[in-house]
């Protein structure tokens, strides 16, 4: 652990903990963690622009966040589609002045069946999704994270809604867990928002667990389903 003598911050200024006048984008931002994301950054300060493929789900939560105060925008759009990609960030360029503080990727898919059977339809959707769609929302907000002087970039992985249908699974999963049961979304949001925070601008390039002590077991359960 390494640090410079001096952050030009004092140690336990508010301003360290908390994200007013930050900007972000955080995909997938209707349901699961990606909404617990959107609030707990909104509730410290920040304006979050979102999207989500429902259009009618997204009206939804951008009419519930506005009733609780939150300065919380939204698009209608399919991450898997590159033109709807670019369109998302133009759209974020003109509301955000071409800047971006914060960007969350928290979009993922997965297809319930052996990868023996997977068409080629299938396996291109997952990889447009889960690989090609986050690598390329980087490289068109790079420009806008990088006006910003101060940009952040958050990933996301999630291997929940898989695992945890099978109950057998589960129960092995939580019986492997030091603290005894599965996450809530809200305690992801606290470690994305402790990442955009001033507070850890030297906390860079780590892949962090957030499993309740899980992988010190090892990830993979003892029997096979």
């Amino acid at each position: 652990m390494a640090a410079a003598e001096s952050s030009g911050t004092a140690i336990g200024s508010s301003g360290r903990w908390a994200l007013h006048g930050k900007t972000a984008v955080v995909s997938g931002g209707t349901r699961g963690i990606g909404r617990a994301v959107v609030e707990e950054l909104a509730a410290l300060g920040a304006t979050v622009h979102t999207c989500s493929r429902k259009a009618e789900e997204l009206g939804e939560r951008i009419k519930e966040w506005e009733g609780r105060g939150f300065r919380v925008t939204g698009s209608v759009c399919d991450l898997s589609v590159r033109d709807q990609r670019e369109r998302l960030l133009r759209e974020v360029a003109d509301r955000f002045g071409d800047k971006l503080d914060i960007l969350v990727n928290n979009v993922g898919t997965n297809i319930r069946k052996p990868t023996t059977e997977f068409s080629a339809e299938e396996y291109s959707f997952v990889m447009a999704t889960n690989l090609e769609s986050a690598y390329h929302l980087c490289q068109i907000a790079h420009p806008l994270l990088k006006s910003s002087g101060s940009g952040s970039i958050v990933f996301i992985s999630s291997v929940c809604g898989v695992l945890l249908e099978n109950k057998a699974m589960e129960e092995q999963i939580v019986g492997r867990t030091p603290l005894g049961r599965v996450g809530e979304p809200g305690e992801i949001s606290a470690l994305v928002a402790f990442l955009c925070m001033p507070g850890s601008t030297y906390i860079t390039g780590q892949t962090i667990s957030v499993d309740g002590g899980m992988t010190v077991n090892g990830f993979y359960p003892t029997k096979p389903f």
